[in-house]
């Protein structure tokens, strides 16, 4: 049987390459490993999104280069996403996790409204969190195997535009 890391700090030594004496001096519990590893993980998106020239261009296209950057980097480690996905968070660590994605969202996101490509009726906190748990939705759907990850890439973006766009019909 595989483990699965994350679940289990001997198999997130094993991958790094370290002894489980390592793992457990510098960690010394599970959720103290996790949460470095949460950390890490968040810094490297940002790494990549800010790479992603997202105050750029049209809002649209810079939201979705932050999406795409995103999930870069959460494909380099499908297996290890899945297994922080399924952590229970409190409020405060799921908001300090999410905090710099969530700020570089926002920012995008105020940048369409006040472009007038994105919707300003409706709050930028509230598509910010919108578009973070239609990612996570995404993902989820993928891991169960109900859609393919092109699948979950297009019903993502398409529906983050009908969330955003603005009424034009009236």
């Amino acid at each position: 049987m595989q483990r699965v890391p994350g679940r289990d700090p001997v198999a997130v030594g094993d991958g790094l390459g370290v002894t489980r004496q390592t793992v457990y001096a510098h960690f010394p519990s599970r959720e103290e490993l996790l949460r470095a590893v949460l950390d890490r993980l968040t810094t490297e998106a940002v790494t990549e999104i800010d790479a992603a020239d997202i105050d750029s261009g049209p809002a649209a296209e810079a939201l979705f280069r932050l999406v795409d950057a995103g999930d870069r980097t959460a494909g380099r480690y499908p297996v290890l996403f899945r297994a922080l996905g399924a952590m229970s968070l409190d409020r405060t660590s799921d908001d300090h996790l999410h905090a710099p994605v969530a700020d570089r969202l926002q920012r995008t996101i105020r940048r369409g409204q006040e472009a007038g490509e994105f919707d300003a009726q409706v709050s930028a906190d509230w598509l910010v969190a919108a578009t973070i748990n239609l990612g996570h939705t995404a993902g989820r759907e993928v891991d169960a195997g109900r859609m393919s990850k092109e699948e979950a890439d297009a019903a993502l973006k398409t529906s983050l535009l009908r969330i955003l766009t603005p009424d034009r019909s009236g």
